[in-house]
């Protein structure tokens, strides 16, 4: 599916280089949808893509999510680049658009243990997929996720790769974006870009 010309307009990148390790970088909020005690912090990693730090999510929690502060897109883009660490019950990425507050917001999930990626609905605390695509998640491997988002379309790219699109009108108003894991994964975050049309 060919994505409509468009104009790109106050983009930026965070990459957790100028934040301190072992704490929570600033400018960003960390929330929850449902429960649990998620730990978000700035961790030291050679293998990061714009080394040397990374965002680390670890902890258990039903579905974390960690919203950049002063964000309100209704069109645009979110990207970030993920690295899927461990643990059983999840091994995830992902990143999440038009966050009403934590329990309404879209979610485009790269999972390293089912090999997929879905395309969420999370209304009222209650996470519903609605689109799926079989793709390969290699995990302790860097990936890039990235969804562009226009009206009730949604594009999502897994490593430069189209991968599922989708159309939805739960959410058409402005909201924050962000990155999101599920349950016990440990992931790592590096490079998060948004942008608006």
């Amino acid at each position: 599916m060919a994505w409509p010309a468009t104009v790109l307009l106050a983009a930026e990148t965070v990459n957790f280089d100028q934040a301190t390790p072992s704490a929570a970088p600033p400018g960003w909020t960390a929330t929850k949808t449902s429960q649990g005690d998620a730990r978000w912090e700035v961790v030291a990693d050679a293998s990061a893509p714009s080394a040397p730090n990374v965002l680390r999510r670890s902890g258990k929690a039903t579905f974390p999510l960690y919203l950049k502060t002063g964000t309100r897109l209704q069109d645009g883009f979110v990207e970030v680049k993920f690295k899927a660490v461990s643990e059983r019950k999840d091994q995830a990425g992902s990143v999440v658009w038009r966050a009403q507050d934590a329990d309404n917001y879209y979610i485009a999930r790269a999972n390293a243990l089912e090999d997929n990626v879905e395309i969420y609905r999370t209304i009222k605390g209650r996470r519903i997929a609605f689109k799926e695509v079989a793709v390969k998640v290699t995990p302790r491997v860097w990936h890039t996720l990235r969804a562009d988002f226009a009206g009730n379309t949604f594009i999502v790219t897994f490593d430069g790769k189209e991968v599922p699109t989708a159309t939805d009108d739960s959410f058409k108003e402005a909201g924050r974006v962000g990155v999101w894991t599920k349950a016990d994964s440990v992931t790592l975050f590096d490079d998060f870009r948004r942008g608006a049309n």
